[in-house]
């Protein structure tokens, strides 16, 4: 009899989510505001965007209250480790260099990065819907690689401070070109629009913004869309490595949001096109 009570109350806890059986009510989320569509500041000066609307949903599966921040980029890991926040959502990639330092859930958003250069330069044509994934290039996406350099040599190219891109681009063009980093997006916009540099690499979503708006009307898209390798095998959220009870809430909730197609719609949402990854097996 004791131990047909014992089991029914193991059932009952396990049946909790891992933040409803630790307690807790709300959970401060961290966000840089800058990186539209991910996350950005509207006219009201509300935190908006898909990281937002996910980041939500995702507190209200694993039922706590959700107070959403700004930071700064460059800080944001530091600040999360030293507790000044809960979680980061930032349209943060996964990467190893980062899991040195915090835990990431599993994946919420896939998506890919580009170069976007100045029309002006008449630069030789490329091919924009090529894909290289980095973790692994093959002799044709090296070739083209080869020809982006050859194309590129001597140009000033923009991108985000202590980002994935940045590295990238020091990979990748830090002996061919000047990488030139800034402390936003929209610095790195202005100075685009300006003629001040010549092109540069973000998230491919981040550009959309830049080249649909009335800023972006000297500048395109160029080269292959760019993903895996440094920028790892998507966008997680940060969370300090202790909080595992945290971690395992998270993981459940975004694997139920792609079951039932809620990431689907709030990608189509912000996006246009579904950037939700596949749900675990």
């Amino acid at each position: 009899m004791f131990k047909s009570m014992l089991l029914v109350a193991l059932i009952a806890l396990t049946g909790q989510t891992a933040v409803q059986a630790m307690d807790r009510k709300v959970l401060t989320i961290a966000t840089e505001g800058a990186s539209p569509p991910w996350d950005m500041i509207d006219t009201e000066g509300k935190l908006v965007g898909y990281d937002i609307d996910v980041g939500t949903e995702l507190c209200r599966r694993i039922a706590v209250e959700c107070q959403f921040v700004s930071q700064d980029w460059d800080g944001i890991i530091p600040a999360l480790t030293v507790g000044k926040f809960d979680a980061i959502m930032s349209g943060m990639a996964i990467t190893e260099k980062r899991r040195k330092s915090i835990a990431f859930s599993r994946p919420y958003a896939g998506g890919f990065n580009q170069l976007v250069m100045r029309k002006d330069l008449q630069l030789p044509a490329s091919d924009t819907t090529a894909k290289i994934n980095l973790t692994s290039v093959g002799a044709e996406q090296q070739a083209i690689l080869g020809q982006l350099q050859s194309a590129l040599s001597g140009k000033t190219l923009g991108v985000l401070r202590s980002s994935n891109s940045e590295a990238v681009l020091n990979e990748l063009f830090g002996k061919v070109a000047t990488i030139r980093s800034y402390d936003t997006q929209d610095n790195l916009h202005l100075d685009l629009a300006a003629g001040r540099i010549d092109g540069g690499l973000a998230d491919y979503f981040t550009w959309r913004t830049f080249v649909d708006g009335k800023d972006g009307e000297t500048a395109a898209f160029y080269g292959p869309e760019l993903s895996g390798g440094l920028w790892g095998p998507g966008v997680g959220v940060g969370i300090r490595k202790e909080d595992t009870d945290l971690l395992a809430a998270f993981d459940k909730a975004i694997d139920d949001g792609i079951r039932d197609g809620t990431l689907k719609a709030l990608s189509l949402k912000w996006f246009g096109i579904d950037i939700s990854p596949s749900a675990t097996p």
